[in-house]
């Protein structure tokens, strides 16, 4: 059975590009009549909004998301991505690095996400510190649904990533990768910001002997400065009093271009135009687009 899944931070209540990326990815599995899980990717109490989750979760129910089971909670999985360090620490695949951010910055080139790290602790042996994995300079290559054929070398373009950092959190890359693995994902589809992010992923699923997920990479949406929309950038929140035309606008954003007679009409026939006429390929290739 497909099964997809829309994994939100609780930084702030959902905007327009949340809703881009969870429309794109509840059509894409609803109209292979697959489950679509809700995951909430809480891994980092100093940047979660109180009172963020509960907006989520209402949110989502206001503009007629309908999700299968239990949601899952990433502070609650603490154990699973322990059990998942532990497996790779007993192939001597990760060590312990007190690096800090300038160190890293004045001894390293730059990479695809700042400056790459130069494996200065990968054989010092240190007891402390964040935990990182050793990467090989083989090319990590799939085929993007949307964007295309992807392929990165870790080592070249990354260096070794953290997996635990050193004030005990767990790094995103571990927790998605345990989580979708847990839950079955089948095929993921998510804001192309993550792109870059995919080959860490497939790498620790090829090392951790779990199965990869087809993928599928939405533009993202930006303001007018070019800024992609976040808490950070000032997002506005979705109007959840009148979640039609944000929803319309959605559909149009993802090259679904639903009549402009239906801005206006109720959610359930909206929903219903949007499974009957969804297709994948229409979606842009972009990997930024600024809303109209």
């Amino acid at each position: 059975m497909v099964t997809g899944r829309f994994a939100p931070s609780p930084t702030g209540p959902l905007h327009f590009g949340s809703l881009v990326a969870a429309t794109a990815s509840y059509l894409e599995t609803k109209t292979q009549r697959g489950q679509w899980l809700v995951r909430i990717e809480d891994l980092d109490p100093p940047r979660e909004q109180i009172g963020a989750i509960a907006d989520i979760l209402q949110t989502l129910e206001t503009f007629g998301f309908e999700w299968d089971g239990e949601v899952m909670w990433q502070s609650e999985r603490h154990e699973a991505y322990e059990a998942a360090l532990a497996q790779l620490k007993s192939h001597g695949l990760l060590y312990r690095c007190t690096c800090s951010r300038k160190e890293i910055a004045d001894s390293a080139i730059e990479g695809i996400e700042g400056a790459v790290y130069p494996g200065t602790c990968r054989h010092a042996q240190h007891q402390s510190g964040a935990w990182r994995v050793v990467t090989s300079d083989d090319a990590i290559g799939f085929d993007d649904a949307i964007q295309g054929r992807q392929s990165q070398n870790l080592s070249h373009d990354l260096g070794d990533f953290v997996l635990k950092r050193a004030d005990g959190l767990y790094a995103y890359q571990l927790a998605v990768v345990v989580d979708d693995a847990e839950q079955g994902i089948t095929q993921i589809v998510r804001g192309a910001d993550l792109l870059s992010s995919t080959p860490r992923q497939i790498y620790l699923q090829r090392l951790l002997k779990l199965s990869t997920p087809h993928y599928a990479h939405v533009p993202i949406a930006v303001n007018a400065q070019g800024e992609k929309l976040s808490k950070q950038t000032l997002a506005q929140p979705l109007n959840a009093k009148n979640p039609g035309p944000d929803l319309w606008q959605a559909l149009d954003f993802l090259g679904q271009h639903p009549p402009a007679r239906l801005r206006d009409e109720s959610l359930e026939t909206l929903w219903h135009w949007a499974k009957a006429h969804w297709v994948l390929a229409h979606v842009p290739v972009r990997q930024t687009y600024l809303p109209i």
